[in-house]
């Protein structure tokens, strides 16, 4: 059983942080010097369990529906020809800035931030855009708080109460700030009032709907991970809001959404994180202990 944990440990680890996962690992955990964070920060609490999974999924889908931030994605992000490079470079990100030293906090921030300059375009509609636009950079925020935490909320390991949600948002404001977004939520009903306030915005489109179809139905992934995959994919719809799901093209079945696929979510959930977990230490006797207790001495 450690065999097949360690095995099921390294396979999605590879695949999540790249073949520089363990020497960022290292550095990101070990590394002296001071954190944005502490650890036991909602953040770190969030952004550490394997509910990330579902919320990151959602969370593409959801930006995806703004039509500016689906061209820039479509055009720059190599999500297509490099699906995994793209998650592994954002999974690196979310580490470093929850977890890693503020030195390499403060340089991650500084390349995305480099990156977003050189990326400008323009829509379908012919309207421009640029990355580092504060009013497209707040959307991208808040569609990834607001699914991390509502992943977190009904999937994590210890969901957080009303008071930790708030500090959750307010926490992950901190790093929005410093990529360039203005005013952003600092509280889960400030939260929820920006994303209402984007809602006419979000019109869907060709190239979201192409996007949501290839993360849920063609992704790039072996086939014995396809059935776990289609769970997490059904928990990440079914967390989406129902407007949403027409402008995708996405089905609505509320009763298997609340009880089939929630529990498969579930247990999948809880499965990876089984076996991301190292296993505690097992103690083992001394010798002359396990001699004494044989002879009774």
């Amino acid at each position: 059983m450690a065999q097949v944990r360690e095995r099921a440990r390294d396979a999605l680890f590879a695949r999540v942080a790249g073949p520089d996962g363990p020497r960022n690992r290292d550095r990101i955990h070990h590394a002296p010097g001071p954190r944005w964070f502490a650890p036991d920060s909602a953040i770190c609490r969030v952004h550490g369990d394997t509910a990330m999974f579902v919320g990151g999924l959602r969370a593409l889908l959801l930006q995806s529906l703004h039509p500016s931030a689906m061209a820039a994605v479509a055009a720059h992000s190599g999500y297509r020809g490099d699906p995994w490079g793209r998650l592994q470079r954002t999974s690196t990100f979310l580490a470093v800035t929850t977890f890693g030293t503020t030195e390499d906090a403060e340089r991650a921030v500084s390349a995305v931030r480099g990156v977003h300059r050189r990326v400008r375009g323009t829509t379908a509609d012919g309207l421009p855009y640029r990355a580092d636009d504060p009013h497209l950079l707040k959307w991208v925020h808040i569609a990834e708080t607001d699914s991390f935490l509502r992943a977190h909320q009904r999937y994590g390991a210890h969901p957080l109460d009303e008071a930790g949600c708030d500090r959750y948002v307010a926490e992950t404001a901190l790093v929005a700030e410093k990529l360039g977004v203005l005013e952003p939520p600092r509280t889960r009903a400030e939260l929820d009032r920006a994303l209402a306030a984007y809602r006419p915005e979000l019109l869907g489109g060709a190239d979201a709907r192409q996007a949501a179809r290839f993360l849920l139905v063609t992704p790039p992934i072996p086939w014995p991970a396809r059935v776990p995959y289609a769970v997490l994919a059904a928990s990440a719809v079914a967390l989406l809001p129902v407007w949403t799901r027409a402008r995708l093209r996405l089905p609505y079945l509320p009763v298997a959404e609340a009880t089939v696929i929630r529990l498969a979510a579930a247990a999948l959930v809880k499965a990876v994180r089984w076996a991301m977990t190292a296993p505690e230490p097992v103690a083992v006797p001394a010798p002359e202990g396990r001699l004494r207790a044989r002879t009774g001495g």
